[in-house]
């Protein structure tokens, strides 16, 4: 099948990222979000994005300018009818991504693809709302989406091979790597990263070092680019708590039980960069 116009659903980081991207490799986009003034807020940020690439010499700014041009945005979701494919980019709730695959099978085209970005939520159990379980597949793009390579590509119990080999299709043409997952709890990335971050948090909780500390061990002793605990703070703890509890549930396994420390972290508001507080301050 032939991809030429894509949704992206959600205007958040991951869903500008993919955006971007998307308009990058030549497919037209149309960004939604229920809020103006976020879809606004996204424009500007891929402008910048496409600038700092200019910068870098890695575009001219005429392919940045006819990039720009493939961008749609819009607060109605019934333009998903004129795309191939839709990818969703909202928040890690299943019941919400099931009440949106659910709606969005009665809007699109039936050849269209539905694709969760989601990070460890089942594809499965989203796909059986739908009338195309065939057709629904997980991409989990890593953060930051324009810089990062890897894709997980997560097959749904239902997904067909062909939406597979399409979905493969366009990573590739993204410019993305993708690797084939299984749907399983936190699939592969976050199965190994999370529990990894969990241990260093028990590891600040029992005091056996101090937030910098840990993260240099990690960054000086095991080569890790970004210690535990600011990668924690930039992808934010109330994900990596949803993300714990989520491995801890579909595994029933105390080895994910999500650490003490972080659900008070998290109680008090301190999610990390975003909210300039968590296991290190940002201003």
């Amino acid at each position: 099948m032939q991809i030429s116009k894509v949704m992206v659903v959600g205007a958040g980081q991951m869903g500008t990222g993919i955006a971007q991207v998307c308009i990058q490799a030549g497919f037209e986009v149309v960004l939604h979000d229920v809020k103006s003034d976020i879809l606004e807020k996204a424009r500007t940020q891929m402008s910048e994005g496409l600038t700092r690439a200019v910068a870098k010499r890695e575009m001219t700014e005429q392919e940045m300018a006819t990039s720009l041009s493939r961008l749609q945005t819009s607060t109605n979701l019934a333009e998903s009818s004129t795309c191939d494919l839709i990818i969703e980019a909202i928040i890690e709730d299943l019941t919400l991504k099931k009440e949106l695959f659910k709606k969005l099978d009665q809007m699109i085209p039936t050849h269209a693809i539905l694709a969760s970005n989601t990070s460890s939520l089942p594809i499965t159990e989203m796909a059986a709302v739908t009338n195309r379980p065939d057709k629904v597949i997980g991409m989990h793009f890593m953060n930051p989406v324009p810089v990062m390579e890897l894709v997980e590509m997560i097959r749904g119990l239902q997904t067909s091979d062909h939406t597979y080999e399409t979905m493969h299709t366009l990573a590739n043409q993204l410019g993305k790597t993708a690797v084939e997952v299984k749907d399983f709890p936190g699939f592969v990335s976050n199965r190994v990263l999370m529990p990894m971050i969990n241990e260093a948090i028990y590891a600040v909780y029992e005091g056996v070092a101090t937030p910098k500390d840990i993260d240099t061990v990690m960054k000086l002793g095991m080569n890790h680019p970004m210690g535990p605990l600011t990668l924690a703070d930039f992808i934010g703890l109330d994900t990596c708590l949803s993300i714990m509890e989520i491995l801890h549930e579909g595994f029933s396994d105390s080895k994910y039980r999500p650490c003490p420390l972080l659900r008070q972290y998290v109680k008090a508001g301190w999610l990390g960069k975003k909210a300039g507080q968590g296991f290190f301050e940002y201003t």
